[in-house]
């Protein structure tokens, strides 16, 4: 049993072969794949694929890329969405900083990572963090509003050491590993090493960001079986032992036993 805990899967790219896409999650033992939203019109989409597969599990949130011009429309429109239905979401996600393509809109960009942080406390609901580019950011937001109801993942960790050793000390974040892990020359593994399997999720952020064999070709929850294999490797365990323990973290972090309960 494994948990992809970050996947677009509604996206548009995978309309074409759907269902070809659904035997192979079902083929490597996927049992629930969590969709972040994106922003006002990824809604309807992700709330339909939702309903249609048992195992899709939505959050709700407003991607930092999305903030631009109309970001508190948009962040107006995703909190009517939450607090209408919150017991429909695992997640406020994803939502955060990215200071990678544009630096436009940053002061916004932190005033909507710090409401959505809010709507979560309010909710009793974990964050799916988004940094690129801006760990420095986040940490000085997160520095402020930490305390122990809330909860999260640093979603595609890509850091550093003192990166890791920084949200683990927070005390209730997990690292979220997706096909990063597998590339060559990636630093990641020895990051790990020193991080342990009780910190970290699985996830793909499919359709982006493949893992080896499929680098540089369309992505899909399937393949989070990569990233197992990989954390089986560099931990020297069973994929057995890194499904149970990565699988135990979601559970866990997004509350599931009580959101399968409540959707039984």
């Amino acid at each position: 049993m494994l948990i992809d805990t970050h996947a677009h899967f509604y996206d548009e790219v995978f309309k074409e072969d759907f269902e070809l896409c659904v035997n192979r999650i079902a083929e490597n033992q996927i049992d629930f794949i969590l969709l972040p939203n994106i922003d006002v019109e990824s809604i309807n989409v992700l709330l339909e694929l939702s309903q249609n597969l048992s195992n899709c599990i939505p959050m709700m949130g407003l991607h930092p890329g999305y903030v631009k011009e109309d970001w508190e429309i948009q962040l107006q429109k995703i909190e009517q969405t939450l607090f209408a239905q919150p017991d429909l979401f695992c997640a406020v996600g994803e939502i955060g900083m990215d200071l990678y393509w544009d630096k436009t809109f940053v002061e916004a960009q932190k005033l909507a990572f710090r409401q959505q942080i809010d709507w979560a406390k309010k909710l009793n609901l974990p964050i799916a963090i988004h940094a690129r580019e801006a760990f420095q950011e986040i940490f000085e937001i997160l520095d402020k509003v930490n305390d122990e109801s809330l909860k999260g993942v640093f979603h595609c960790f890509t850091g550093n050491q003192a990166d890791a050793e920084k949200i683990i000390g927070y005390g209730g974040f997990k690292l979220g590993i997706g096909g990063v892990v597998t590339y060559k020359n990636s630093h990641l593994p020895e990051v790990l090493k020193n991080v342990g399997l009780l910190h970290l999720v699985l996830e793909t952020d499919a359709p982006y960001l493949p893992p080896v064999p499929y680098r540089g070709k369309r992505n899909e929850p399937a393949y989070v079986s990569f990233v197992a294999e990989k954390l089986a490797d560099i931990f020297q365990v069973s994929m057995h032992e890194v499904a149970n323990i990565t699988t135990q973290n979601a559970i866990e972090l997004f509350q599931l036993d009580k959101w399968l309960k409540a959707h039984a």
